[in-house]
């Protein structure tokens, strides 16, 4: 199989899907990769470093496209490249086909394709192992996002994220205690911040509470509690995940206005829909806007902002996955791979994930099935 490696078009996207070494790990095992021309310069690969890797560099898009059985991308293609997705091809990355445009999974489906979602492969304990290094890498950044922005000339509180002696440290509220709340709790606790933590799991916040005794302090998630937290925290951090679903909007307009003026959102689950009903996705060159009087910062692609990390950190997770889809009939793949069979969530003209087919109101078939056979 022929493995595409496109540059990224998405807005502020620096990212690409493989580094040269998982270019060269490939064509080790006997794949054929082709990489558009400067599709790694954001993240700092030269086209000489796919060349020696073993890849192939293409000149146009449509030559990846063209050639491709696989293509790998970091986000979900972009309408320039809707007319390009060929009949049968396989399409492997962060798609968040749930919040999608509508027309992309048209288009997957009427021309039965598979879109393999990196973040609802999920293994039988309910991880998620592609999207954990993702998570992981956002939810450090919010110290450093949060500072920003509590600067006086970001028009911030000018309020310092970890105090001095005798001034206190900002208060940061998470929300959410999966892979990013823990790790923004962790980042946010070493900046010195004082933190608050709200799960609706308990064995969550209990684990959060062990691992930070006395550090962080810890809410079960409701109204009245989100309520309090709100009327004195500096900032606000977003993290709750629905796999391959619409995010929650768990703080409404009304309740957004229980901040302080020039408090700060971090909406880290823009990406599938926010989880604050005042949220909207923003760009890295124009990533924050105001609200009553909070700024609010909702990048959907976040890591982007550390793109050589980032891709470092996607590779090492989904490396694995692309070498198996290359390496045998996809159907084998999926039937030996339940792991990654769950993250498909378009097969053969057929939606198979029940967060996409929750969003398009249909029905949803498994993998099995849609691949010709028939559940056990």
């Amino acid at each position: 199989m022929i493995i595409g490696i496109p540059r990224s078009r998405s807005v502020d996207e620096f990212r690409v899907g493989l580094p040269p070494r998982a270019v060269a790990h490939l064509v080790d095992r006997g794949s054929e990769v082709v990489v558009e021309r400067n599709a790694g310069a954001g993240s700092g690969f030269t086209n000489e470093q796919y060349d020696a890797a073993g890849a192939r560099i293409l000149h146009t898009l449509d030559e990846i496209y063209g050639r491709a059985d696989i293509v790998v991308k970091v986000n979900q293609p972009v309408p320039e490249e809707y007319p390009l997705i060929r009949s049968g091809q396989i399409l492997m990355s962060v798609m968040h086909l749930a919040v999608a445009d509508p027309r992309l999974v048209d288009i997957l489906l009427e021309r039965r394709c598979t879109a393999i979602d990196f973040v609802t492969i999920q293994d039988e304990q309910g991880n998620l192992p592609v999207l954990r290094p993702l998570s992981q890498i956002a939810g450090r950044m919010v110290p450093q996002i949060a500072s920003r922005y509590l600067q006086t000339d970001h028009g911030g509180q000018g309020i310092l994220l970890g105090g001095a002696p005798a001034v206190p440290p900002a208060e940061v509220v998470v929300i959410g205690a999966g892979i990013v709340g823990r790790n923004a709790v962790r980042a946010c606790i070493g900046a010195g911040a004082r933190v608050t933590l709200l799960d609706s799991d308990f064995d969550r916040i209990s684990e959060l509470d062990w691992t930070f005794p006395g550090q962080v302090t810890t809410f079960q998630a409701n109204e009245a509690t989100l309520r309090k937290v709100l009327s004195y925290a500096n900032v606000v951090v977003g993290a709750v995940l629905i796999p391959g679903a619409r995010t929650p909007h768990l703080v409404t307009k009304e309740m957004v206005g229980l901040l302080r003026d020039k408090s700060l959102i971090i909406d880290i689950s823009v990406d599938q829909g926010g989880c604050f009903e005042t949220s909207r996705p923003t760009r890295l060159s124009d990533p924050t806007y105001v609200v009553d009087g909070i700024t609010h910062y909702c990048v959907p692609n976040l890591p982007s902002l550390v793109a050589r990390s980032a891709t470092y950190a996607l590779s090492n997770a989904i490396l694995p996955y692309v070498s198996e889809v290359a390496s045998a009939p996809l159907a084998e793949v999926l039937a030996a791979d339940p792991t990654l069979s769950r993250g498909v969530n378009v097969l053969d003209g057929q939606v198979t994930h029940w967060g996409l087919a929750l969003a398009r109101d249909c029905d949803a078939v498994s993998v099995s099935q849609a691949c010709g056979g028939s559940d056990p």
